[in-house]
């Protein structure tokens, strides 16, 4: 089973964005290291607690820092852009970085309606709800498959990567998500930490894909929320942070991520269990090294995914590294040796 990271460059507070992105740079080298798949970064706008709000702005220096780790979007929120201003952008991303970029675009707006209305270029009206054609256009520029009578249609002959494209994915946590990427081909990574009862719309995509695309095999990634400490007790503090930022957000209260201390007072105040498997409803698998890697293999089967993302948040930059670090010895990934010239600049090493 592969094992990957989504990062939403979490803002601890007392601290700022720049600290945040720098925490991003060091993360990734370390999942690197310790044997992940994949890192990718998440789009979210408008709020205190994450600064990833540009994944194609990230996804360069990730990869500049790094040397073999896939480097993609947790994902792009297609709604928000051009198509074709997107193709472009990964394009450039897969020629300079072969083989090792990945588009993962989404339909959600990753913030509130406000900023989603601050994000319009024409702002006379509502943008319109048309996901499925923008997909399609976008697909059409990569694959260089638009039709001739379409007015864009030179424009797929123009991306300056060619001949590198991006490895394409659809994000969702619904049923309509998995039914789009089964009648597209493309590979669905599945939100578990957004909708924890997925496992049958997750089947439902492998079974509509294999149908229809007789000629490769459907790819899965369950992207999780975790944390891991050297004991049951030690996880459950630090994931109190996390528990206190998402009660927060659906008061729609956007703080940054607490210390576990305040946040443990404010979970105790309200009466919200410490113990739970669950973070404001949604399933977040918590716990020492033998119980999150229980736990994780069984959401794997759960899903038949080949796959999983890890999400993982937390006040103290140093939990979070740790964290990683104890899931990555709890499912026996293999560790590889630092490349030669992959250091972090002096101001990122100064940040941690």
């Amino acid at each position: 089973m592969r094992l990957s990271v989504l990062d939403q460059s979490p803002i601890p507070q007392g601290s700022n964005g720049v600290q945040a992105l720098r925490n991003t740079l060091d993360l990734a080298q370390l999942a690197e290291r310790l044997g992940y798949h994949r890192y990718w970064v998440a789009e979210h706008h408008g709020g205190p607690m994450l600064a990833g709000a540009a994944p194609e702005v990230l996804i360069g220096p990730i990869a500049s820092v790094t040397r073999r780790i896939r480097v993609g979007s947790g994902g792009v929120m297609l709604p928000h852009y051009s198509p074709f201003k997107v193709a472009e952008a990964f394009s450039i991303l897969a020629a300079l970085f072969p083989g090792r970029i990945d588009l993962g675009v989404g339909r959600a707006a990753g913030t509130d309606p406000l900023t989603t209305y601050a994000l319009q270029r024409d702002r006379r009206q509502a943008s319109p709800d048309d996901f499925p054609e923008q997909l399609a256009e976008l697909l059409g520029y990569l694959e260089h498959d638009i039709p001739e009578e379409h007015p864009f249609a030179r424009l797929a002959g123009t991306l300056p990567g060619r001949p590198e494209t991006p490895q394409r994915w659809l994000l969702g946590s619904s049923p309509q998500s998995a039914i789009w990427a089964a009648q597209i081909g493309l590979s669905y990574a599945f939100a578990d930490f957004i909708n924890p009862h997925g496992a049958a719309i997750v089947a439902d995509y492998r079974a509509r894909h294999a149908a229809e695309h007789r000629d490769r095999a459907p790819t899965t990634a369950v992207a999780v929320w975790a944390i891991c400490a050297e004991s049951d007790e030690q996880a459950q503090y630090l994931a109190a942070s996390s528990r206190m930022s998402m009660r927060m957000l659906r008061q729609g209260q956007l703080i940054e991520v607490p210390p576990p201390e305040q946040a443990l007072e404010y979970l105790r105040r309200i009466g919200q269990p410490l113990d739970s498997g669950f973070v404001d409803g949604r399933r977040g698998i918590i716990g020492s090294p033998q119980t999150v890697g229980g736990r994780l293999l069984e959401v794997a089967a759960e899903y038949g995914a080949e796959e999983l993302i890890v999400v993982t948040i937390t006040h103290d930059h140093r939990a979070r590294r740790r964290s990683y670090e104890l899931i990555a010895q709890a499912v026996g990934l293999e560790p590889h040796a630092p490349p030669a010239g992959a250091d972090l600049t002096a101001a990122a090493r100064d940040a941690l």
